[in-house]
């Protein structure tokens, strides 16, 4: 999915909603363990219930991978399951030397068909740059997380600027706003401003909202532009709400909140 169509999709829905599928076996709702797959067939039920207001759904991979094969396939059928017409993000967070990141990113838009893969740039530009050959796929950087140890290197001061502001100014050199993302942590305002500042038209992911404390008034108000300009991704908030009409209303509520900046 290229950036017109993400912008267009953002304008039809109303919505920067991105529902994270990091769906853990042991809190899927008693009536779906009898189910042959039962994470398949919850991913399946959250999707139904939220893709009139989702304009993204992020698969973090990690909660298939640890499952093995089956986990490889429940991922590839969730994916299959998604509309087309929606963004598609593998949480896989890879980056590594060039040849390895080819297969990393061969991986995620050929085999697994994700529009978007998050990507760790440690390693600098040559893990980067594999991910941004394929047209109408985006790499999704690491930027600034919200985790309590992004203090450790993102937030160190390199001489006039931090470690974190560095990496943005670099890494969006390598690729353009049209195939680079970046991952910006949702729970402070004035670093949502300020990176807004220094990347104002690049798309960010925002992980944040809801279970961590984030709210969605203070990313849009820091961090819109006039194409959106993020996703805030949402996961336990709305997957874990409840009943399938919690999961529905959940989801519907944080797209009104979005739509008064839209």
């Amino acid at each position: 999915m290229n950036r017109t169509q993400l912008t267009e999709l953002i304008r039809q829905k109303k919505s920067v909603l991105c529902v994270g599928l990091d769906t853990d076996l042991s809190k899927i709702p008693k009536e779906f363990m009898n189910e042959e797959n039962p994470v398949l067939s919850f991913n399946k039920s959250v999707i139904d219930a939220t893709q009139e207001f989702a304009v993204a759904y992020k698969i973090n991979t990690a909660f298939y991978e640890a499952q093995g094969i089956a986990g490889w396939q429940t991922m590839q059928e969730t994916l299959s399951y998604i509309p087309r017409n929606i963004f598609t993000i593998a949480d896989a967070k890879r980056g590594d030397i060039g040849n390895t990141s080819e297969q990393y990113a061969r991986t995620f838009f050929e085999t697994y068909p994700f529009d978007s893969v998050t990507v760790a740039p440690y390693m600098g530009a040559d893990s980067v740059q594999p991910f941004l050959q394929f047209e109408g796929k985006w790499a999704i950087v690491l930027g600034l997380t919200s985790n309590q140890g992004s203090a450790d290197f993102q937030l160190q001061s390199m001489g006039n600027e931090m470690l974190y502001e560095k990496v943005l100014r670099t890494v969006a050199s390598w690729g353009t706003p049209d195939n680079t993302m970046f991952v910006i942590g949702a729970t402070r305002e004035e670093q949502l401003r300020h990176v807004r500042s220094l990347l104002p038209r690049h798309f960010f992911l925002i992980p944040g909202v809801g279970a961590q404390g984030g709210d969605v008034p203070t990313v849009c108000s820091n961090a819109i532009n006039k194409d959106g300009g993020m996703l805030i991704n949402v996961s336990r908030a709305v997957i874990y709400a409840g009943t399938t009409e919690d999961i529905f209303h959940a989801a519907q509520n944080y797209q009104r909140q979005m739509a008064v900046y839209l």
